[in-house]
């Protein structure tokens, strides 16, 4: 996968840009610039991109601040426009024509648009048991198009497109199963790793954002999530980590404390993000974990 040194976020609330060094694990500058309510609705399905200049005036002050550098970035979108499924498979193609046709059949009546419309994105794994699973994920190429096309006012493009959680989930630990809760406006996500895999991914619209979403909400959508991994993997998750809820993340991190029996912190106190440095931290006590995601994505 490429991977850009700039790295731009366009979420329902805020549009942000970050600059990172060539190594990949130094800050060189960053800027946030809040979006009128309406300007972004994320959806799978619909138009995202209400309003288009609304988004340009935004990302034009960020580019005040962190300059384009003339080449490819990497775009982060919304959750819910991208799918995300764990797919078993006994093999699978190495062709890239043949694997897609597969994939695009195989998820024919899994996703709420035509199949063959799809932008489609896809990596191996192994199964708990050793065998092959696929994790794809998957747009409609016109939604995914709007934003780049945002990118395109300003003589860019996209070199990478991916979905904000999938940018963070390098900051998980690699060791034994972690169970990542993240919110971003009213998309609460679900996510279990082990040991590097994908082994659960739940993106679901919450009745509203977090400074006004009951706690029990909250443990009603990830209950199922955790109960699945538990009857899957046989074991529950070591630790949770939860990101994006606001000053109302300890109340929250309370609720699920009283229910899950493991350790629980802020996603910017995992083992992986502590080594970073305080630029990177800072980003991430801003919920901006997206954004420091994405610098680890190309393994530095």
């Amino acid at each position: 996968m490429p991977h850009p040194s700039l790295v731009v976020e366009i979420a329902s609330s805020h549009v942000a840009v970050a600059g990172w060094s060539k190594s990949g694990r130094d800050l060189d500058n960053y800027a946030v610039e809040p979006l009128p309510v309406g300007t972004v609705m994320a959806s799978p399905v619909d138009a995202n991109v209400v309003q288009p200049e609304g988004v340009k005036t935004a990302l034009r002050k960020a580019f005040a601040r962190v300059p384009l550098r003339g080449a490819p970035v990497a775009l982060l979108i919304p959750d819910p426009v991208v799918r995300v499924f764990i797919l078993p498979f006994e093999t699978f193609p190495r062709r890239t024509d043949e694997a897609l046709g597969m994939l695009r059949w195989r998820l024919k009546k899994s996703v709420p648009f035509d199949v063959d419309e799809t932008a489609v994105s896809w990596m191996r794994q192994a199964s708990k048991d050793g065998g092959l699973e696929i994790v794809a994920a998957v747009a409609r190429q016109r939604i995914v198009r709007e934003y780049e096309d945002i990118l395109t006012s300003f003589d860019a493009n996209a070199g990478v497109v991916m979905s904000s959680t999938l940018s963070t989930l390098p900051l998980l630990e690699d060791e034994g199963a972690t169970l990542l809760v993240r919110m971003c406006g009213r998309t609460l996500v679900t996510v279990i790793t082990q040991r590097g895999g994908l082994c659960v991914y739940r993106s679901t619209e919450m009745a509203a954002e977090a400074g006004a979403l009951d706690p029990q909400a909250m443990l009603d959508e990830i209950f199922p999530a955790i109960a699945y991994f538990q009857d899957t993997f046989g074991g529950a998750p070591d630790r949770a980590r939860m990101t994006g809820f606001g000053a109302r993340s300890g109340v929250f991190r309370q609720a699920l404390s009283a229910e899950l029996k493991c350790p629980i912190a802020a996603l910017a106190e995992s083992a992986i993000a502590l080594t970073l440095d305080e630029s990177s931290k800072d980003l991430m006590n801003q919920d901006l974990d997206a954004l420091v995601g994405w610098a680890l994505n190309g393994g530095s």
